[in-house]
């Protein structure tokens, strides 16, 4: 069998920092990667740009981490979106910051960064072996010393086996299965004796009711508030963008949002998603204005003056919604009409019924129960000289760069140690 200082299972994000960084260490370093080449999920992240981060302060950024962002602060208080700018500065890949403290390769192409971050863990020595499927620990009184799994060229298979004094698992998810986050390191946990928690897909897109998303299909909202009501409690809101789809809607607010609603889907339960269209208005100045509109185009039917208020295809379905005449003049309009159209502009609901599969979530929900593992080392505290990093561990965050945050320092921190 080959012998290596340190096996990384998994050639993501959190992969490749651990292995550059395990390298730097000394160690003799092999990262098996099930795909064609590493990184490719990576490769896609922020539609292509890569949120590598967000500038939040470190009490922030642990409150936005579900379940336990405490677990994290250990490791964020050694190699956080500081040092972590700093890294891809000193590795020739430099940032920008924008909106919302969101931080993006200034060239805004995630392929790139996946390039550098491969050539620099290369260059450290790490060796990178591809479409190598690891299907088991080697294991010896509660020690982890190796690693046996599949390789696979030109249509033969061959069972190779390797030894380690640590081995690392960064395999991700179940998202995005497409680019190698099939679960398959839930499984490595298991067969350790690990607690897996149950995993769903979190940052997707949401499935309606009826037809009229597929009517506003194509649709972007910018400046909108949503809100989650479950079962008729409020149970959150995000302020930002949102789009329609044949199936539903998404956009960051919704895939945001979408963590709560994702398990009480199904749970069965009454989900309605609020859109205020008008959230810079309460209702006493989304009143004052509607009367002003419709006294100053007192002679113009209902549908032309709401070009003034609404984007050209929403029209219809708030003319159906209201049940307000189409062709009945701004004077005619009564208060009670006024107030209808009024409470729809600040509630325009929509009942979830499902949401899309893994296959388009950005990230999963669950994994490794974190109560299991060392917080300052990420070392497995059932069997020695395991360790975890990335989205394998039950540790998740909304959009906005937190989640790459997560894989990067949980895989800076496993590579400690050495």
């Amino acid at each position: 069998m080959l012998k290596y200082d340190t096996i990384i299972v998994g050639g993501g994000a959190a992969g490749l920092m651990a292995a550059g960084q395990s390298a730097e260490s000394g160690a003799k370093v092999l990262i098996l990667e099930r795909m064609s080449r590493p990184g490719r999920k990576l490769g896609i992240t922020g539609k292509g740009r890569c949120n590598i981060t967000n500038t939040a302060p470190l009490a922030e950024f642990i409150r936005q981490v579900q379940p336990n962002g405490r677990f994290l602060r250990s490791s964020f208080s050694n190699f956080f979106s500081y040092e972590l700018i700093e890294f891809f500065n000193n590795i020739g890949v430099k940032t920008v910051t924008e909106r919302g403290g969101r931080v993006f390769p200034e060239g805004g192409k995630a392929v790139e960064l996946v390039k550098s971050m491969t050539s620099w863990c290369k260059n450290k020595g790490v060796t990178i072996k591809t479409e190598f499927r690891v299907n088991s620990l080697i294991t010896e009184d509660d020690y982890v010393v190796g690693v046996s799994g599949l390789f696979e060229e030109k249509g033969k298979k061959e069972l190779i086996s390797f030894t380690a004094n640590k081995v690392i698992i960064a395999t991700g998810g179940v998202s995005y299965p497409a680019t190698g986050s099939t679960g398959d390191g839930y499984e490595l946990a298991k067969s350790a004796g690990h607690k897996i928690n149950p995993v769903w897909p979190s940052l997707v897109p949401l499935v309606t009711e009826g037809t009229k998303a597929r009517q506003l299909s194509g649709l972007d909202l910018r400046n909108i508030k949503g809100t989650v009501w479950i079962d008729g409690k409020k149970t959150g809101e995000d302020f930002g963008e949102l789009s329609f789809t044949d199936f539903g809607i998404t956009g960051p607010i919704v895939l945001s949002l979408s963590r709560m609603i994702v398990p009480e889907v199904k749970e069965n339960k009454e989900i309605i998603f609020s859109i205020d269209l008008k959230s810079a208005l309460d209702d006493k100045k989304l009143d004052n204005r509607l009367l002003r509109d419709f006294n100053e185009k007192g002679n113009e039917p209902f549908r032309k003056i709401l070009n003034g208020l609404l984007p050209k295809v929403l029209i219809p379905v708030c003319i159906q919604d209201t049940k307000i005449d189409s062709d009945k003049s701004g004077h005619q309009i009564t208060s009670n009409e006024r107030k209808e159209l009024r409470k729809w502009l600040k509630n325009f609901n929509f009942k979830v019924t499902g949401h899309r599969p893994f296959e388009e979530a950005i990230i999963t929900v669950g994994g490794v129960d974190t109560n299991e593992v060392n917080q300052k080392t990420m070392e497995s505290k059932l069997v020695k000289g395991l360790y975890f990093a990335g989205e394998i561990l039950d540790l998740d965050a909304p959009t906005g760069g937190y989640n790459l945050q997560i894989a990067f320092s949980t895989g800076w921190t496993a590579a400690q140690n050495y």
